[in-house]
Order: structure tokens, then sequence, then C-alpha cells
């Protein structure tokens, strides 16, 4: 495993530890890479709950209660489809935050509007406080997954470190 990654997983844990909080992982582009990283970390059992690879759009609507109309009007690739992915997550898991991806990892499936290398990402701490971001990686297949996967696990802990009060 990428070190960096693994040490992004490490930090994140630690974080959720402190805070005695779960994640869980929603994840289409990323193939479930995000919960690869943070199971590889010993003592994850402790604050993982679970992932859900929902890399088919019947499995975002039947796993993670994402609407077919939402799906239809914006596409797999949307901040609505994330917003109702983590809503998802949280609701089908013991996690009291949660993380998810959503893209086009190439080489093929780009458009004008969503180039090849385009991830939604989204992040979810209840009650309710939702957080998203776009961002458009380069490269192969391999390379632009692996981006994807740091830069979840990087805001994660981004997000969990500015909290007030901690």
């Amino acid at each position: 495993m990428n070190e960096e990654i693994y040490n992004l997983a490490e930090i994140l844990g630690h974080l959720l530890v402190a805070r005695k909080m779960q994640i869980t992982t929603a994840e289409s582009c990323t193939g479930g890479a995000c919960a690869m990283a943070i199971t590889e970390v010993p003592g994850s059992s402790v604050w993982f709950d679970r992932g859900f690879i929902t890399y088919s759009n019947l499995a975002k609507i039947q796993m993670l209660g994402v609407q077919e109309s939402t799906l239809d009007r914006f596409g797999a690739v949307s901040e609505a489809t994330i917003k109702e992915m983590l809503t998802g997550a949280i609701q089908n898991s013991a996690a009291d935050f949660a993380v998810a991806t959503s893209g086009i990892a190439g080489p093929g499936g780009g458009s004008p509007e969503k180039p090849v290398g385009t991830v939604l990402f989204g992040w979810l701490q209840k009650p309710g406080i939702i957080h998203t971001s776009q961002q458009i990686f380069s490269g192969n297949r391999h390379q632009i997954r692996t981006k994807a996967v740091i830069y979840a696990l990087n805001m994660a802990s981004q997000l969990l470190d500015n909290q007030q009060g901690h």
C-alpha cells in the first residue's frame, strides 16, 4: 500500500478515536480503496464500522437509498448523488462520520462537462453537517483513483481536526 495513504488513514483513525467516533465509506469510483486503506491500520475495528462499494447505480439505489430520479437528473457523478450516498451510509450504519466518492476514473466515460478525472467527494458528520468537493485529477485510471483516496482521507482528517471545541 502507498505509504502516504497508510499515514493518512492512521491520522484519520487517531482523530476518530479521540472523538469516540466511527466512520463509514460509500464508494463508487474508488472501489473500496478508502475502506481498504482504513482497515490496513491495526485497531481500525474500533473506528471503522463498514464500507459500501456502490459501483453501479442500482447498488447506490438498493444499498444507500439514492433516488433513481436523482441519478436520472444529475448523474452518479454529482453533488446531489454524493449527498444521498452520505445520508444513506449514515442511516445504514452505526457510524457518526461518512466519506463518499463518485467519479470518472477513465480511460473512457468522460464528457465535456465531466471529463475523465472528475471526482465528487462528500463528508457527513452527524447530526448532518455535509461538506462536498469536486476535483479533476490528471493521470491514468490508477493514478486518478489513488489521488482520489488521498484527497478523501486527507479532507476527512482536516474536517475532523477543524471541529470547534476539540
